[in-house]
């Protein structure tokens, strides 16, 4: 029985969705104005990871993840670049989508976008005026916090202690000064609204999008924990008052990303962005980086804990390189080592303990490398598909992996000899570029027999050839 943290409770509990083997899961995505950095690629491969071990559990998971696409940092962006609003969320959607991609984390199955749903915006807020929750301003539309008894909840706060340690604003539009906008005027880059021209609160576009794409009632709200107060506590008022039932059953928060012990934030400008990241780390070893450490507990960035991640995750690739060809790809997913996905199971299912997770994926390795080593191809089949299909579960991706300059020569080195043309040839960077140029000449000159022995003589090792119209292209079979 899957067991999770939830914060609103303040404990562990177990998983119960309210509609049986369907889950309706929402994480706060992106507001797309600058470049993604760590902190993000930390919480959404955290929600990736759970959005599959649920479907690998067998849940019908219907996943939704917003974009902010209109908000005051985009209009200062905006400003910055010279382009328009519009130009920028375009641009900084592309690069996160893209960035997303490159760290192997999936599409949600419904990304929905703030401008594309300000009717619904505009729906809930007059019903909120209209039950009292809710009052105009001269064009701004504020929340009465008072008016919601369990207002602090979420973050442990009582309201008096809030209304201690607020800051007092010049504004004299608030009737108190813990009401938050649901509605904030703008004639300039504004909406067409029944208060005049403005612009949705931010808090106000979650609780939208989660009611129209999902249900006024949803199994699990998620996102970082810098989004706990106040966006979630304000989401939670407005959404329950507006639709009279609870909005979240589980709330679900990841601990920061650090850099000398502060949080890595685009404000404090000590942000990596993903992109520089992956210049030197691959998404394998960046995801192993994360999943190393629990969800909920902050992680600290260092060169060395990437380092140490890169090692790790090379080992659970050598393995997959090692044992795969012995076994054939066709053997992979016929049998499974149910002892060792118990064992995964059990890590998981305690509150995503993916650090438990990570050592039965290295257990595997150790026991597949074992048994090939003894000629053991029944453990070794089991043990590498049981590998392949957890590390899927937790978002690695074997499939495309770069072959090191080592392996490759271990690999290419005994069937040099049989190319007297390539004899001499030492430098692994350079031997499959030379047989590849040499194999080219031949098809160039129709001398099949010589292209025919090249392409037979490499798959006896493993390394299979692919000629297109773009040209030959390799890969470690």
């Amino acid at each position: 029985m899957l067991k999770i943290y939830n914060s609103y409770s303040d404990k562990i509990e177990e998983f119960s969705p309210i509609e049986e083997n369907s889950v309706k899961m929402y994480v706060c995505g992106p507001t797309v104005y600058d470049k993604p950095h760590l902190g993000h690629a930390r919480c959404y491969t955290t929600w990736d990871v759970l959005y599959r071990y649920l479907k690998f559990l067998g849940y019908d998971v219907k996943y939704c993840r917003n974009v902010t696409d209109v908000d005051d940092k985009i209009l200062a962006r905006s400003e910055k670049e010279g382009i328009t609003p519009d130009d920028v969320a375009k641009k900084y959607y592309d690069i996160f989508t893209e960035s997303m991609k490159k760290l192997n984390i999936l599409k949600p199955d419904i990304e929905p976008f703030a401008t594309k749903t300000l009717g619904e915006m505009i729906a809930i807020v007059k019903n909120l005026i209209e039950k009292d929750f809710a009052y105009e301003s001269d064009g701004d539309v504020y929340f009465r916090v008072k008016k919601f008894p369990k207002y602090g909840n979420l973050s442990k706060q009582p309201i008096d202690d809030l209304v201690a340690g607020a800051r007092v604003e010049a504004s004299t539009k608030k009737e108190d000064v813990l009401d938050f906008a649901l509605w904030k005027k703008d004639e300039k880059h504004g909406y067409k609204s029944p208060w005049g021209i403005g612009r949705p609160g931010w808090h106000i576009e979650c609780s939208a999008m989660a009611r129209k794409h999902l249900s006024k009632s949803i199994d699990i709200h998620a996102g970082g924990a810098d989004l706990l107060f106040p966006h979630h506590e304000n989401e939670i008022a407005q959404s329950e008052c507006a639709n009279d039932c609870q909005f979240a059953k589980y709330w679900l928060h990841n601990g920061f990303v650090t850099i000398n012990k502060e949080k890595m934030s685009k404000s404090l400008g000590n942000f990596l962005t993903i992109d520089d990241i992956l210049k030197n780390y691959n998404a394998n070893t960046i995801r192993l980086f994360i999943l190393t450490n629990h969800y909920r507990m902050p992680v600290e960035f260092s060169d060395e804990a990437l380092s140490s991640a890169q090692a790790g995750a090379k080992r659970l690739q050598n393995a997959v390189n090692n044992v795969l060809p012995f076994v054939g790809q066709e053997n992979i997913n016929t049998n499974y080592d149910e002892q060792a996905i118990e064992e995964f199971k059990s890590a998981m299912n305690d509150d995503l303990n993916t650090s438990k997770a990570l050592a039965v994926l290295f257990e595997l390795a150790n026991i597949a490398n074992k048994a090939k080593d003894t000629l053991d191809k029944e453990t070794a089949q089991k043990a590498i598909s049981t590998l392949i299909k957890l590390s899927e579960t937790l978002g690695f991706d074997f499939s495309n992996i770069e072959i090191d300059e080592n392996t490759l020569f271990e690999k290419i080195s005994p069937v040099i000899s049989e190319f007297d043309f390539l004899i001499g040839i030492e430098e692994p960077k350079t031997i499959i570029e030379k047989i590849l140029t040499v194999r080219n000449q031949a098809r160039a000159e129709k001398n099949w027999e010589i292209a025919d022995l090249i392409r037979n003589t490499l798959a006896k090792v493993g390394v299979g050839l692919k000629d297109t119209k773009e040209g030959t292209s390799w890969e470690i079979k």
